[in-house]
């Protein structure tokens, strides 16, 4: 049978599209093995919660419906636990980031050090023998020339090469995207056509189960403070600064003119800045951290289409070397709500030039 001596590992949530990613791979004559990871430490006070999240108490319940997918396909399922890793990496990153007064992404995180990293190491050091890793991520590896490029899914709509920007090229080599070519109205038919049980099961968008974020802090680290214009007249107070983000309105308890939002974190004196919509609107930014994909690295100024958020419209800016590992990027209009913390990703056409995190905003 066609790769039957290929043996592919399939990141598993329980959901329909890393479900379906597996049958895809058995349908090609692959041996397909599953693999979920156990993350959720049980001394962090998440309340449980009927909404779907990557962590919170209901990872048994999660775990059980991939060893029920499992055994639908007719494929070994193993849990690796990586709970104490996911706390050291992903949560204390998730807190020092909102501490300095940014706004992190976790997801992308635990892609890079967790899910295609550490929960590949410890597999194959439980023994665990496979040559490929597979997930139901929208998106596609192809190879030109001699690199491994990553290139938008089909479904532009559910396209998330927007998470997967700091993959490697020796990551991308032994990576595999089955959902690539496939939209996600073909994926849910699919999976009921064959009687998945992840069929009808719903979408997890959620990273904390209850949308607590407070649990992660200690008491002493969420401290009020001033909200004040950009004058530093005092307008209000706020309750801490990790529940505030760039572009906020609601919530800020201000009774003023004009509509105000959050355009400025000032973690060094724990106070918020906020301003009228125009001031939103930047249109330089410098991005460090950088993980290039398409090329070995920018050597001079290139134009691109860069997404500030997932659900951010591409949009088109100049992207320049500026000091090590870091790019000057301006767009070509100004972009509403430019957030650090939050990743940058420069795509050519479909494919992914690269990204890295937005470390500062600039005025022009």
């Amino acid at each position: 049978m066609k790769h039957s001596h290929t043996t592919v590992a399939v990141g598993l949530s329980g959901g329909v599209d890393s479900s379906v990613a597996a049958h895809h791979l058995i349908e090609e004559g692959y041996n397909v093995v599953g693999l979920t990871m156990k993350i959720y430490d049980p001394s962090i006070g998440v309340r449980p919660s009927f909404k779907d999240a990557c962590f919170g108490p209901n990872e048994d319940k999660h775990i059980e419906s991939v060893r029920e997918i499992c055994r639908s396909l007719g494929i070994p399922f193993y849990c690796i636990d990586l709970s104490k890793e996911y706390r050291a990496i992903v949560l204390d990153y998730f807190r020092e980031e909102y501490l300095r007064g940014r706004t992190p992404n976790p997801c992308i995180v635990c892609n890079r050090r967790i899910k295609f990293e550490l929960l590949l190491e410890k597999a194959w050091q439980s023994g665990i023998s496979f040559d490929y890793f597979a997930t139901g991520h929208y998106a596609r590896v192809e190879k030109l020339a001699n690199r491994f490029v990553l290139r938008k899914a089909t479904d532009k709509e559910k396209d998330q090469t927007y998470f997967l920007y700091t993959l490697s090229q020796k990551q991308l080599s032994r990576t595999m995207f089955p959902l690539g070519n496939l939209t996600k109205i073909e994926v849910r038919e699919v999976a009921r056509s064959i009687g998945l049980p992840s069929a009808s099961r719903p979408e997890s968008q959620d990273f904390i189960s209850d949308g607590n974020y407070a649990v992660l802090f200690r008491g002493e680290e969420i401290v009020p403070g001033e909200i004040v214009d950009e004058k530093g007249n005092v307008l209000g107070k706020h309750k801490g600064m990790i529940f505030y983000t760039i572009g906020q309105r609601k919530g800020l308890g201000i009774a003023a003119g004009e509509p105000l939002y959050v355009i400025r974190m000032e973690p060094e004196k724990n106070r918020i800045v906020v301003g009228p919509k125009n001031r939103l609107f930047k249109n330089k930014m410098i991005v460090s951290g950088l993980n290039f994909i398409s090329i070995d690295s920018l050597e001079g100024p290139m134009k691109v289409t860069v997404k500030i958020r997932y659900k951010h419209k591409e949009t088109p800016a100049t992207i320049q070397p500026h000091g090590k590992n870091r790019v000057l990027a301006r767009f070509h209009s100004p972009q509403r709500a430019i957030t650090c913390g939050q990743s940058a990703v420069f795509y050519s056409k479909d494919y992914v030039v690269g990204g890295g995190v937005i470390e500062e905003v600039l005025e022009d």
